[in-house]
């Protein structure tokens, strides 16, 4: 058997050197995927970014359900008391309002106002924090009650 034999065909070598080319190649952009990070954080961010989206969407359909659970066990004098109690919070808080633009501030007046953007544009996290503190604060207080 000669050299050439063992070796195999032109042809068959020929097609493992592309193999072995494909093979390295793909070698080659695993390690650079490994070094980029800055590539690899983005990724890692939008994982995150999703999960959080995930277990957002899992507190606000958990806190509505508690919501309705709570609404129907109210008694009707409750609720009577809790809407009286609401529409005397709104009169006072247009009240304060008309302080608030009177006597505050321009500068405070602004970072304020840029503090109700940034809480609105963050409203949704914003309401399943307050419904999850809500929702603890009425399970310890029914445990000492």
């Amino acid at each position: 058997m000669t050299d050439q034999q063992a070796a195999g065909s032109p042809d068959q070598l020929r097609e493992q050197v592309e193999q072995t080319r494909h093979e390295l190649g793909q070698t080659v952009q695993a390690l650079a995927d490994k070094t980029d990070i800055k590539a690899r954080a983005q990724q890692k961010a939008a994982e995150l970014r999703g999960q959080a989206a995930s277990k957002a969407g899992e507190f606000k359909t958990r806190a509505a359900q508690d919501a309705a659970l709570l609404q129907e066990r109210l008694p009707g004098p409750v609720k009577d008391r809790a809407a009286q109690a609401a529409g005397q919070a709104r009169a006072a808080a247009v009240q304060a309002g008309r302080i608030w633009q009177e006597k505050a501030p321009a500068s405070l007046q602004r970072t304020a106002a840029q503090s109700v953007r940034l809480a609105r544009a963050n409203r949704t996290v914003l309401l399943v924090v307050a419904a999850g503190v809500t929702l603890v604060w009425l399970a310890r207080h029914r445990k000492k009650g």
